[in-house]
């Protein structure tokens, strides 16, 4: 029985469609721009696939570059009947997010693969399985590399299957869904808490945990840091403030600790929801803290409800950065002049996704008890085993 339901599970994402490591090779809109950007420069720091399908609707995606090396990196994964959503926005460097990008969906598939169902706690392994993957990488190269000790990344996953939604966060990345609410009009619901230092009552969890510790959150610069260096409290990665072995010395004076840690200062323990999607359930958001550092949750949702989906992340993309300069007392066009690194001191780098749920889609993917896994375990040969 066991063997059955482990193929059930999996079966869901065959055939496997990857748009991971988004870069500009991706871009498709050279000549499909938004109109109010008909007449104006193009943004060559953005790029972005402008629709695309699912097992259930539509997606689009986009990035932004700010970084003179993109600390962003993200995937879309879909499958006959699920679809696999991962924003992981970097600090320190991209060796972080970008081994998530390679091995956290491949965790996940390993994991569901042994356990027969993707659930919260196959969720929770797999961000594990990631973190201790990435603490033995800086073990082998902290000797030639010593500040891989200090990368780290948010992470935020997205899982939708069989109708039900699946949401992990590390970080300050954010996933939002909008739904019809009363008088049809559209709302925001955030699904995710940011692990920020900026937020009090991150502050009050970090002093709870560490009351021996007068310093685990400090004011500097005008912006609340933990140890006074980072301001996420979860993250994959960080291992200089997670495990003494890792801490730098007076060398490297940005990272250096007084005093060596006790206890781990950052987890990688996410934060899950569960959620069955509803009718009244319309998309959900996927991005990175850069665009909402410029849009409120209800903005975003509002621009998605009363803008064409075609090209859609790209829009919430283009008003956050139009909000960007508007701070600078600048214009967008004049911003998509400023070359990467530089335009670090306006903008992040930012990341997007919007998933549509196409109820009609999404109800043929819903279990009907005997029957739909029957159904299921027929559709399913032999060439079906092995996912990737």
């Amino acid at each position: 029985m066991f063997s059955w339901l482990a193929r059930i599970a999996l079966a869901c994402w065959r055939p496997v469609s990857r748009y991971a490591r988004m870069n500009k090779d991706y871009n498709n809109s050279n000549s499909d721009e938004l109109e109010e950007d008909s007449f104006s420069l193009r943004d060559s720091l953005l790029w972005c696939r402008d629709l695309e399908k699912h097992s259930c609707g539509d997606f689009s995606f986009a990035v932004v570059q700010a970084n003179e090396i993109i600390e962003d990196h993200s995937q879309v994964e879909t499958g006959k009947d699920a679809i696999f959503v991962g924003v992981y926005d970097g600090h320190g460097g991209p060796d972080a997010s970008r081994f998530i990008s390679d091995h956290l969906f491949q965790n996940l598939i390993r994991l569901a693969r042994a356990n027969g169902t993707i659930s919260e706690d196959i969720l929770r392994n797999a961000f594990s399985a990631t973190e201790d993957g990435f603490l033995a990488l800086v073990r082998r190269s902290c000797g030639i590399k010593p500040l891989i000790a200090a990368i780290g990344s948010c992470c935020l996953v997205g899982v939708i299957w069989r109708g039900t939604l699946y949401v992990a966060n590390l970080g300050d990345s954010r996933a939002v869904i909008g739904y019809l609410g009363r008088s049809n009009k559209i709302v925001a619901e955030q699904l995710t808490r940011d692990h920020n230092a900026s937020i009090e009552e991150v502050r009050q969890e970090l002093r709870s945990l560490h009351p021996d510790d007068s310093h685990i959150v400090v004011m500097k610069h005008g912006v609340w840091r933990i140890k006074g260096i980072i301001q996420v409290s979860r993250s994959i990665g960080d291992a200089y403030l997670k495990r003494p072995e890792f801490s730098l010395d007076p060398s490297f004076p940005r990272f250096h600790l007084s005093e060596p840690i006790r206890r781990p200062v950052l987890t990688a323990e996410p934060l899950l929801c569960t959620r069955v999607l509803q009718p009244s359930d319309k998309f959900l958001i996927f991005a990175s803290d850069g665009l909402w550092e410029h849009l409120t949750n209800q903005q975003a949702v509002e621009i998605v409800s009363n803008s064409p989906r075609a090209g859609i992340a790209r829009r919430l993309i283009k008003t956050a950065l139009n909000e960007a300069a508007r701070k600078r007392e600048m214009r967008y066009d004049d911003l998509k002049k400023v070359d990467k690194g530089i335009r670090r001191f306006f903008h992040d780098d930012i990341t997007v996704v919007v998933i549509f749920i196409d109820q009609e889609s999404l109800s043929t993917k819903m279990p009907v008890l005997e029957q739909s896994v029957k159904g299921f375990a027929d559709s399913i040969g032999p060439s079906n085993f092995n996912i990737l």
